[in-house]
């Protein structure tokens, strides 16, 4: 089985360390194709307004200086030697992707750019509700298992599977859910004002940090306690009900008078 390894944190990440062991676990013709520098958040941005060059690092090991879906599209067209990946991985993500997070997560769009191109593709993450521990041990342990047991059950064409490990150890990590997406009810991201050396204005992005009350059965209840979170995920984002009903008004000829 062909491996091709992608993140959104960059080619130097430590969490592209923790996927690599993973795969090799899995097998050993494994592929890594990353982004130079991170890119979280970038979603599925595609750069079309600038050249995109490649670093070889080794014969398997290479950077893209853009964006994970760049990434991912080049290993896939010009990188990898001979047949097309088998599966794509991507991450293990500084921090989970879970929520509202997979619209603009780096790590998903990677694996959504792979599945968008035939292959059947996971994307990885580590959630971290500390900014001093990121516990990586706990994704190396459980993550080859956790890929073996998906390929062997398999799933559509058209989804990606998004697998978040909770921010416990190893040994307390005992139970696996597949989840559907969650929402947020506490908005935590936030822009916080400073000032430079020179008087000028700029803005951080930054976390509250507050929890939401999530529902049983959700991505967010599953990582808040402590349960590795399998959540299929695809690209139809048509809301069938708002469909219905607009289309009992809405669908006939365009009277721009109304």
């Amino acid at each position: 089985m062909r491996i091709l390894c992608s993140n959104d944190d960059g080619i130097h990440a430590r969490g592209l360390e923790s996927l690599v062991k993973i795969a090799q676990q899995l097998s050993d013709d494994v592929w890594v194709v990353a982004p130079q520098e991170e890119q979280s958040g970038a979603a599925r941005a595609l750069t079309l307004a600038h050249p995109l060059r490649i670093r070889k690092y080794d014969d398997r090991r290479f950077s893209v200086n853009g964006t994970p879906t760049d990434a991912v599209m080049m290993g896939v067209t010009k990188i990898v030697d001979g047949k097309k990946p088998d599966l794509i991985l991507s991450g293990v993500n500084n921090g989970q992707n879970i929520a509202e997070d997979v619209t603009f997560s780096g790590t998903i769009a990677a694996a959504l750019q792979g599945m968008s191109m035939g292959i059947p593709s996971i994307a990885l993450s580590l959630a971290r509700f500390s900014r001093d521990t990121a516990r990586w041990e706990t994704p190396e342990t459980h993550g080859a298992s956790i890929v073996k047991k998906l390929l062997k059950e398999g799933w559509p064409k058209d989804v990606v599977i998004n697998v978040n490990f909770p921010d416990r150890e190893p040994a307390e990590v005992n139970e696996i859910e597949v989840t559907a997406q969650g929402h947020r009810d506490a908005v935590q991201l936030f822009a916080e004002e400073r000032k430079d050396l020179r008087g000028g204005t700029y803005y951080w992005y930054g976390y509250t940090g507050q929890l939401s009350n999530p529902p049983e059965g959700t991505d967010i209840k599953a990582i808040y306690e402590g349960r590795i979170s399998i959540t299929p995920l695809h690209l139809a984002l048509t809301h069938q009900d708002a469909h219905q009903a607009l289309s009992k008004t809405l669908n006939g000829p365009a009277n721009p008078g109304d």
